[in-house]
């Protein structure tokens, strides 16, 4: 067993009575949570299903949701992720492919027409759970997997990445980069050490990002761990992400830059914002604006950090004290790189390690990276100091080729978020007869702001850019296609400019 495996089970015997899960404000109890996960668990012994058997869950922001990743992860299972938001195709298709002796969703999920025969021709059992902890039932005519169970050893979750750039794909992440995963990320906490014996604690963590994101899932599982109270959204609005803070009084609550933005466009009185000491922000790049004007309007810093689904996690961040003592030096950084991981940055085409200050690809070596302690190279052009504080330029991968010229849509993006009527701005690549390929922006406007005219707009970035960075093409919208994390989508994008 993992510490993950031994904490949970501990931690949810501790005091059934005392309340776990706030969900659009009605409160569930630990003992709500562990009549569920006794029947999930139950389900699956009835199928024989051994440790380390994968089971797939269609993951969302509901209590019964968390119940069944407390059953999985509990008893030594590997949780395969499943994504209910995607369209009918991609989601049958992916039922079919991961060859699952038996699947955890929802009412709803399993109501959807055509379903059935997607579990069907995978041949794998269905436990069909509520949105909340009302039980939990066996689909009929799919009791028991038509094959034996495949295993994954070692493995907690196989995690599906966000698919920002391309199709997603799922990502092993073992329970020991779990473990040294929370150990990295506990030290943000004083006097907290991840090896504590388990305990309820006070305080509350939000769990907004949707659980089929590294963010989501793995802010659940801390809190869980932690013995800490979570307040769960379905899906972030203002007026909800705004009610959760005021019901619960969280120190610390998350938000995604997007969200940032919409909770500094809309009217909030700072009193309903008294309780946080700071906000947590990942997944996109979070501009250093965007941080000042938050703290100027709440007085709460927002603390970023860099992680990824193949790290099982942050492997750098902001603790509130760096931000206090830190930020206006290293205005910009994603945080300071933890204490249990080693980072550097090299030449792209040399592999030359390269000094503090210049701009190279980010490696990194941890345990939580599960590759045996070998350095792993990124695809993120990054800038290290000498104080450890590393700050992201954005990814190599995604680079523009245009007529022979990269750019890298990082930069643009930068640049157009600083213009007064934007408020978040988009780039991808899209084809080009002569060039190859050009940068197209997706613009959202702020509320209440007319559109530039693109000539002017075009002026505006040429004072800030090279002239091949600024976009050929410009369209106004009132939102991106977007990840399920948020993160504007590469691929969307490239569509919405094919139209």
């Amino acid at each position: 067993m993992s510490l993950i495996t031994d904490t949970l089970r501990a931690v949810m015997a501790l005091d059934p009575a005392r309340v776990e899960i706030d969900f659009e404000g009605k409160d569930h109890s630990w003992g709500d949570i562990g009549r569920v996960v006794g029947q999930i668990e139950a389900a699956l012994d009835s199928m024989g299903l051994p440790v380390e058997a994968r089971v797939g869950v269609m993951l969302r922001n509901r209590p019964g949701h968390i119940a069944a990743i407390v059953a999985v992860l509990s008893t030594d299972r590997c949780l395969v992720s499943l994504n209910p938001i995607l369209p009918d195709e991609k989601l049958f298709a992916d039922v079919e492919g991961l060859g699952l002796p038996v699947i955890i969703a929802d009412e709803g999920d399993v109501a959807r027409p055509g379903i059935a025969g997607a579990f069907a021709r995978a041949g794998t059992a269905v436990v069909v759970i509520g949105a909340g902890l009302e039980g939990v039932r066996l689909l009929e005519g799919r009791e028991a997997p038509s094959s034996a169970p495949a295993t994954s050893p070692g493995v907690a979750i196989e995690m599906l990445t966000s698919g920002t750039t391309g199709a997603p794909k799922r990502v092993p992440l073992s329970r020991a980069a779990f473990d040294a995963s929370f150990a990295g990320f506990t030290r943000y906490e004083r006097g907290r050490d991840y090896a504590d014996a388990p305990r309820l604690r006070s305080g509350v963590t939000m769990v907004v990002n949707p659980l089929t994101h590294i963010g989501g899932i793995y802010g659940c599982i801390g809190a869980l761990l932690a013995g800490r109270k979570i307040a769960l959204l379905e899906k972030f609005s203002v007026e909800g992400w705004v009610g959760a803070v005021r019901r619960n009084r969280p120190k610390v609550a998350p938000a995604v830059p997007s969200a940032v933005r919409m909770l500094l466009d809309a009217d909030i009185d700072p009193a309903d914002l008294s309780s946080l000491s700071a906000m947590i922000c990942g997944t996109a790049p979070l501009s250093p604006d965007l941080v000042d004007a938050f703290y100027d309007r709440f007085g709460v810093p927002i603390c970023g950090n860099y992680g990824a689904t193949e790290f099982a996690g942050a492997v750098a961040g902001w603790s509130v004290d760096d931000f206090h003592a830190f930020w206006k030096a290293k205005r910009g950084a994603v945080g300071r790189v933890h204490a249990n991981m080693e980072a550097r940055v090299a030449d792209a085409e040399t592999g030359a390690l390269l000094p503090h200050g210049e701009e190279g690809l980010l490696e990194l070596k941890g345990e939580q990276l599960g590759n045996g302690g070998q350095w792993l190279r990124t695809t993120d052009r990054a800038v290290l100091d000498a104080d450890n504080f590393l700050f992201i330029r954005g990814r190599a991968d995604n680079a523009i080729i245009r007529g022979g010229f990269k750019v890298h849509p990082d930069d643009v993006v930068r640049a157009l978020n600083l213009h007064p009527a934007i408020r978040e701005a988009a780039v991808a690549g899209v084809p080009d007869e002569r060039l190859g390929a050009v940068p197209a922006a997706a613009i959202i406007l702020k509320d209440g702001a007319e559109a530039p005219a693109i000539d002017d707009i075009k002026a505006f970035l040429k004072s800030r850019l090279i002239a091949y960075q600024v976009p050929v093409h410009f369209r106004f919208v009132a939102d991106f296609p977007r990840t399920p994390s948020m993160k504007p989508s590469a691929p969307g994008l490239q569509a919405l400019f094919a139209e």
